[in-house]
């Protein structure tokens, strides 16, 4: 898909990917609603982009039906919608007799509920050919301890995507899913950091993952895993899962100890 004068709607455009993908589509000539909860960072955000004139930011207290409809109204009356991109995301690095209540709902909220009522409102007024590209995470291809449920929420993004996209088949609408690794974002705490680091985990910039995505929507490639080991990994956890439970359970002790600092705040 040519990106060129598309209409693209952009969730969790204030975060670390978010910035980084939006100023990717500007400069190929998207028009973007920039999506989210940080209405300050989202107007700092838009007064960067090439022709910041061309955007609009799209102010999203909580995600209420109210809010999503309203959203869709004020898209159908301006010419529709190209591609719609479910990026944000919540995670709580924790072990899960960490994670309170409230974690877990956040989590299961922001990663599968909004995208999936999001995409249930804004599919109604898609122009075809259009484009729903769901962020997922490596995690929901392989279940990782300490994010037990973000890998979870992750999963179902997965699954969403493959059901959907099968069920738009002929439609003109098509639904890709991307499964970033390990991110140099402020979602990740100090702790996630170092424990990267501590376990050698490779890592991308949201400027690498940022211009991958682009090049998804161009070409419209239905799945893709970043990092070649990480695909491999998955591909072991499918066939063989008891290696992988092997490896992972020879890093738990880091993993557990870099988990329980998050819990005390521990900066070290």
């Amino acid at each position: 898909m040519n990106l060129l004068n598309k209409t693209v709607l952009l969730t969790g455009a204030s975060g670390g990917i978010g910035q980084a993908l939006a100023r990717e589509l500007a400069q190929r000539g998207a028009r973007l609603y920039l999506v989210g909860r940080n209405d300050k960072a989202m107007s700092l955000l838009k007064n960067t982009l090439q022709h910041p004139e061309r955007h609009n930011t799209v102010l999203m207290q909580s995600y209420s039906d109210d809010e999503i409809s309203g959203l869709a109204d004020r898209l159908s009356q301006n010419g529709g919608l190209d591609i719609l991109i479910n990026n944000a995301g919540s995670s709580r690095f924790a072990l899960f007799e960490q994670q309170s209540f409230d974690d877990i709902r956040e989590q299961i909220r922001t990663n599968i509920e909004i995208p999936a009522l999001l995409t249930r409102a804004l599919l109604e007024i898609m122009n075809a050919p259009g484009i729903v590209l769901n962020i997922g995470s490596i995690f929901g291809e392989i279940g990782h301890p300490a994010w037990s449920v973000y890998s979870a929420t992750k999963a179902a993004t997965h699954r969403f995507s493959e059901a959907l996209d099968r069920e738009l088949q002929g439609s003109g609408i098509s639904v890709l899913y991307a499964a970033p690794r390990a991110t140099e974002t402020s979602l990740n705490s100090i702790h996630v950091n170092a424990l990267n680091k501590k376990l050698g985990n490779n890592t991308d910039s949201p400027v690498q993952v940022a211009t991958r995505l682009v090049r998804l929507l161009e070409t419209e490639q239905k799945r893709y895993r970043f990092g070649v080991m990480e695909r491999l990994f998955v591909k072991i956890n499918a066939w063989f899962p008891n290696v992988v439970d092997g490896a992972l359970g020879k890093k738990l002790p880091v993993i557990q100890e870099f988990a329980r600092k998050s819990l005390k705040g521990e900066n070290k």
